[in-house]
């Protein structure tokens, strides 16, 4: 078995570390970094004939056909109301389905609308399929009282797909329903409905309802903590095949295979998960892999687009495990993934004959760019990138470390080292992810910290406790350590760096946005000599606001979720509240945040604004962004943004290091 296909070359890291040029080019203007992607999604039809992608445009995406052969355009589908194209599918070889979506802000998902349409190719039969709510007489017949999403788009079938429905509480009580939808009329029957509230639904080898994967956030005493059931539907019947609460273990299902074989995931809530198959009869899980220190952070999917021919995982860089190498597919991913050394490779889409795959490749350096390989040709031609304008040879490295936290937690991380420094005794800047329980930070390009390492700082990344990725134990460990010990892993992770020589412990500066945000000002109130400033973005600084103003307040169980990860009293989540340590700040500071901030209301970059000016040390500058949400989108706002943000850093820890030019002239 089991090849692994290492993605961080020697060669790519240590060009980091070669010596300066005499002459160095332009650092490259802000407006190249925060500009959108040229498309975030791409398929190819089921014959061959098209490409379907979205595509930005002004901050709306818009569906985009392309002929194959040539990439010319076919058709724009774009949505009135500044409404967003969400997921998209072929559900025939002419015929596409997707949603619409509101963008709500960078760091959070964009907003479902609840509605669906269908359109040829060409752009002929356009069709709303789906609506949430009532709108007319006309449409009365469309709409529906739950949230739709595509659960099997029926291969071999032209008429219909499967959807799920996550129904709302109702007299026929909640829970996910199964429909089979028709893409031209947009006529629904009921095939199934899910055994419980909180459960997902994955059809088998023969496209019919067949798993459900249920979540609880609350155990049976009442305290947040995340517990699956899986269930196999018999006939009519739903059988329950674990209970996480009993068994001990979680397990997932991951997808199912043409020739019938069930994946799946299981954990014991302490290792990482182990992947495998699951016997759907008897629920045995049968484990054909699995990490001593990461989760499973993706698959390798063979032309079917279904049967996993390998296992990523990103404990630093990403490694791909090879599960079958006598695979034909696996095969031609190894002789891919040779072609492209240092990059990622992934097939993205296939048609149905598999002749044809869409191949995604990608990098620390390399945005990502499209090949389409032909087996008839044995060849991949090259499509498009997805930033064309960024140059990889002139992007920043990213070196994967790890180091030994004060209590002895093994903490993995990233750097950041500018494109032809020698990674030595860098002024940095420390950039926490958000989160911040589940998310991380990754190894693959990221156009903020790419950004800041173009203006010659290094960028210190680090998956502190809490963070996503490496076992729900881990995970677990940053409940009620906001400000403790997820804190402290960043505050060591800054001593290691500088001790290890990457860093100039002088010149270190904190940046991140959400619960970055909340990182940064509490790192300077906790450790005031370390950092010579702070700059919050959409930040949390005052738990008592995101109780009562937060959309987080209105999830379910997102008391009972608050309580567990803040603490249960008053006193436990004033003690970690920003707002309450301004005094002890001694460092500069700038804050940032979104006017219509639903996650992160802009009230706490007011209360924290006003704490500093208390303290007697207001804010260098306070930015409360009107039309922006959580996370800017607007690229305008964000050339205003990182403007201020380099300028505000060249001050403070710059020295000799070229900020650049706001935008290009």
């Amino acid at each position: 078995m089991k090849t692994g296909v290492w993605i961080a070359a020697g060669l790519a890291l240590a060009c980091a570390f070669g010596a300066r040029a005499a002459a160095e080019p332009a650092p490259l203007p802000i407006e190249d970094f925060v500009r959108h992607p040229t498309y975030s999604e791409v398929r190819i039809s089921p014959a061959g004939e098209y490409l379907a992608m979205t595509v930005d445009r002004g901050g709306q995406d818009v569906l985009t056909v392309l002929r194959t052969a040539d990439l010319s355009i076919v058709k724009v589908n774009q949505l009135p109301d500044e409404k967003s194209i969400g997921s998209f599918y072929w559900v025939s070889r002419d015929r596409l389905v997707f949603n619409a979506v509101k963008k709500f802000g960078r760091f959070a998902a964009p907003f479902n609308t609840g509605e669906w349409y269908g359109v040829n190719a060409d752009g002929s039969q356009p069709r709303p399929l789906v609506f949430f709510g009532t709108l007319d007489a006309t449409q009365r017949n469309k709409t529906t009282d739950g949230i739709y999403s595509m659960l099997d788009t029926l291969r071999g079938d032209d008429q219909q797909v499967l959807m799920a429905v996550a129904k709302p509480r109702s007299s026929k009580g909640a829970g996910t329903e199964v429909v089979a939808l028709d893409v031209l009329s947009g006529r629904r029957r009921e095939i199934v409905r899910a055994p419980r509230e909180n459960c997902s639904i994955e059809t088998d080898a023969s496209d019919q309802p067949r798993f459900a994967v249920c979540y609880d956030a609350q155990n049976d005493a009442g305290q947040f903590e995340e517990h699956l059931e899986l269930y196999r539907l018999e006939g009519a019947k739903w059988v329950l095949m674990n209970r996480s609460q009993d068994a001990g273990t979680r397990i997932r299902i991951v997808g199912v295979a043409p020739d019938g074989t069930v994946y799946a995931e299981q954990d014991d809530r302490k290792a990482p998960a182990a992947f495998g198959t699951l016997d759907p009869s008897t629920g045995k899980f049968t484990k054909l892999f699995q990490d001593p220190v990461a989760d499973p952070a993706g698959y390798i999917r063979a032309a079917d687009m279904r049967t996993i021919i390998g296992v990523v995982t990103e404990a630093g860089a990403p490694k791909v495990h090879l599960l079958n190498e006598e695979h034909p597919d696996a095969e031609l991913y190894a002789s891919l993934a040779q072609a492209f050394p240092g990059q990622f490779v992934t097939f993205s889409s296939a048609t149905d004959d598999g002749r044809k795959i869409v191949v995604t490749v990608r990098s620390d350096r390399n945005p990502g760019e499209l090949y389409l390989y032909d087996r008839d040709t044995g060849k991949a031609r090259f499509l498009m990138q997805s930033r064309k304008w960024i140059d990889p040879k002139r992007m920043a490295s990213v070196k994967p470390f790890s180091f030994t936290a004060r209590d002895g937690v093994r903490i993995y991380g990233y750097l950041t080292i500018p494109n032809g420094s020698d990674g030595r005794n860098l002024p940095m800047i420390v950039n926490p992810h958000g989160g911040p329980i589940g998310p991380r930070d990754h190894w693959f390009f990221n156009w903020e910290a790419q950004l800041l390492a173009s203006r010659g700082y290094l960028v210190l990344q680090v998956n502190y406790r809490g963070s996503g990725g490496y076992g729900q134990a881990f995970q677990d460990m940053g409940h009620r350590q906001w400000g403790g010990k997820m804190q402290d892993d960043l505050t060591d992770a800054v001593r290691w760096a500088v001790a290890q020589g990457y860093a100039d412990g002088d010149r270190v500066c904190i940046y991140g946005g959400s619960y970055g945000g909340y990182a940064s000002l509490m790192g300077v109130a906790k450790d005031p000599d370390l950092y010579k400033c702070a700059f919050g973005y959409v930040g949390l600084y005052d738990v008592q606001i995101q109780k009562k103003l937060s959309d987080t307040a209105d999830w379910y169980a997102g008391q009972s979720f608050f309580e567990r990860t803040f603490g249960a009293t008053r006193a436990e989540q004033d003690a970690i509240s920003p707002v309450n340590h301004a005094h002890k700040i001694k460092a500069a500071v700038y804050l940032a945040a979104g006017a219509r901030d639903q996650r992160c209301p802009p009230e706490h970059t007011e209360a924290m604004r006003d704490a500093l000016i208390k303290a007697g040390n207001p804010p260098e500058g306070v930015i409360i962004q009107s039309g922006e949400m959580h996370g800017f989108y607007d690229e305008k706002n964000n050339l205003k943004l990182y403007t201020e943000m380099l300028a505000f850093f060249g001050r403070h820890i710059g020295g000799k290091v070229q900020v650049g030019d706001a935008k290009r002239e």
